[in-house]
């Protein structure tokens, strides 16, 4: 392991003790449903994960699912979810030891506070209206959310040198945009089904303020 993926690693663990917060973590032990959608969650991710391609080791794509996550249990716990089912994948081989500190830093955490950063920029400039809250929180946040994987991961391939600049660009950049729409669509339509059949499920959605009259 390099000394850039300990520090990585080192800067995950220290962000993820840090934001877990005692009254969260003890409602959630208190509360079956948000146990059981916690566990739920990443193991629906691991399938996503697990389904992976590239050329190289380090630059391989696949969907995210981590706005869902992220707009069903709260920041925190979707960093958790993440963080369990990249940990199983580590454990199971698919994920090298050696890059799981970058894996975790750069493919759970970033998009994982991209998505809420879009979500908070919703709900303080725009109505807070089911169609705002699916197709900007959502949608744009599922995209908003591989994109900025996607840049920080060959950002910080090419800063480390493990690759050609050149070779990121024609070999992982490129794919960038063929994955916009499949990883938006795939967010926004878990999030309408959870939205409009199990709205109690979604921390972050209010159906008596999301379904009520637009603000003015």
């Amino acid at each position: 392991m390099s000394d850039a993926e300990f520090t990585a690693l080192l800067l995950w663990l220290a962000i993820l003790l840090a934001c877990q917060r005692g009254s969260r973590w003890r409602q959630l032990l208190a509360t079956p449903l948000y146990q059981h959608l916690l566990l739920g969650a990443a193991l629906a991710l691991l399938p996503l994960w697990w389904l992976r391609a590239g050329l190289h080791t380090g630059l391989e794509v696949h969907f995210l699912g981590l706005t869902a996550l992220t707009l069903l249990l709260g920041w925190r716990l979707a960093l958790v979810a993440g963080s369990l089912a990249l940990l199983t994948l580590t454990t199971c081989g698919s994920v090298p030891w050696s890059l799981l500190g970058s894996h975790a830093l750069l493919g759970v955490l970033l998009p994982i506070l991209a998505t809420e950063l879009l979500f908070l920029a919703s709900w303080a400039w725009l109505p807070r209206h089911l169609f705002v809250y699916l197709f900007v929180a959502a949608f744009l946040g599922g995209a908003a959310a591989i994109s900025v994987k996607l840049l920080a991961t060959a950002l910080w391939t090419g800063m480390s040198g493990a690759y050609p600049w050149q070779t990121i660009a024609d070999d992982y950049l490129t794919i960038w945009p063929l994955l916009l729409f499949p990883e938006a669509l795939l967010n926004g339509m878990a999030m309408t089904l959870l939205a409009v059949y199990r709205p109690h499920w979604v921390y972050s959605f209010h159906d008596h303020v999301y379904l009520g009259p637009p603000r003015p």
